[in-house]
């Protein structure tokens, strides 16, 4: 009986190295696909926002600011501002 014992546990050591290396592939496929997913999606932001960007400067064209300094610049208060400020309040 200890030789036929022997022969279970080889064929269960077997099945479980079976088993591990299977889920392992499945692993590896499904991070796989999932990095494909977030590499495509994150090219696909990147365009979006080139196209935002294209939309933005064909924008400013028409309006004719070709030359406008960038939005961030327009935030900073300017020194005549101030004074009507003051009056208003």
């Amino acid at each position: 009986m200890d030789g036929h014992d022997g022969d279970n546990t080889k064929q269960s050591t077997a099945d479980m190295t079976v088993f591990v290396q299977n889920l392992l592939q499945q692993m590896q496929t499904r991070f796989q696909t999932m990095s494909e997913s977030i590499i495509s999606k994150n090219i696909e932001m990147g365009n979006r926002i080139d196209e935002l960007e294209q939309s933005i400067n064909d924008l400013r064209g028409e309006m004719g600011q070709d030359g406008a300094p960038s939005p961030s610049a327009s935030l900073k208060p300017k020194e005549d501002a101030k004074p009507a400020d003051d009056s208003s309040a």
